[in-house]
């Protein structure tokens, strides 16, 4: 199995990063499994083959032309990425239960709101926040194919406003997809200190700060290693033809590793699909049939996330 964020926490980070990041992973699941690896610095270059040799049949004493892979070089790219925390100290050291309670619950807050946050530019990218890595959206263009000719995104055809949404199936790898923390780590937390800070109006006050901080991007190289499904509304919705479609798009050997989608996407799957289908539908008293909870697609993990929105226009 690949490290994932949480091992790498655990492997570069303090004891508290460790436990805020532990804690606010169940906010966005796609973090608790998508392949997270550091490097030295905050940027790096990977070769991806874009062409293989050339080979065949020969007669006897009769040669064959040379021939070599076409690489491509890719540079990936990491950002700043974190929170600052400011708690006023006054506040901190009434609260009843201590000022490091205090300190905490304002950690952890910073560390909830860094998961939703890293999770949306996960499969977003600049549309969440154009100072971050581009996402999986910016890696399937609309209307772009494969170099065998395949379309990268399959299009539902839902066009209501502010009701679309997607489906993404990923493939991890270090040639595929992963997180990538630049400096060596994943998230920093100091040590909390006394400063004073200024409010809105420009006034001081003695406050307690931190900051939780790390370089964070996503590798993106290889174009079989992501695949989408565009434009799903409350018309035009989810369901296993749809996911064959889009499966069938992944030349043979690279199968992705997971399916994530919007809890809207997941429901729609599972009123979808047949309720008797190997007797496993469910009868609910003065309700129809239903199929259980849709948890994997021809052996695919489905990966239900908050980070994926059904809150847009048309997508492209």
């Amino acid at each position: 199995m690949p490290h994932t964020l949480l091992d790498i926490q655990k492997l570069t980070g303090n004891d508290q990063s460790v436990g805020l990041i532990e804690e606010s992973l169940k906010y966005s699941p796609e973090l608790e499994i998508f392949p997270f690896r550091t490097i030295s610095g905050t940027t790096y270059k990977t070769a991806v083959r874009t062409e293989l040799p050339t080979t065949g049949f020969r007669t006897a004493n009769e040669g064959q032309a040379s021939s070599k892979s076409m690489l491509d070089q890719r540079m990936v790219q990491t950002y700043v990425f974190g929170g600052n925390i400011v708690v006023d100290k006054a506040v901190a050291l009434a609260d009843e239960r201590g000022a490091a309670a205090f300190q905490m619950m304002e950690a952890m807050g910073i560390a909830q709101s860094a998961m939703r946050n890293l999770g949306k530019q996960i499969f977003t990218g600049t549309v969440t926040d154009e100072k971050g890595f581009p996402g999986l959206k910016q890696s399937t263009p609309f209307g772009q194919k494969t170099t065998q000719g395949d379309d990268m995104v399959i299009d539902a055809t839902g066009d209501e406003a502010g009701k679309c949404g997607s489906v993404y199936a990923v493939r991890w790898g270090i040639q595929d997809v992963h997180l990538v923390g630049g400096q060596g780590n994943a998230f920093q937390m100091g040590d909390w200190r006394e400063q004073l800070v200024d409010d809105s109006n420009g006034n001081s006050y003695d406050a307690f700060v931190n900051a939780l901080t790390g370089w964070i991007g996503l590798q993106i190289v290889n174009q079989n290693s992501v695949r989408r499904i565009a434009n799903l509304d409350t018309a035009k919705t989810l369901s296993d033809s749809l996911l064959a479609d889009l499966l069938q798009t992944f030349p043979i050997g690279y199968m992705p590793d997971a399916i994530f989608m919007s809890r809207r996407s997941r429901s729609q799957l599972q009123k979808s699909r047949s309720v008797t289908l190997f007797g496993q539908g469910r009868n609910r008293p003065n309700q129809e049939a239903i199929a259980p909870l849709p948890t994997e697609y021809d052996g695919i993990p489905i990966i239900a996330t908050d980070s994926i929105a059904d809150d847009g226009n048309e997508e492209s």
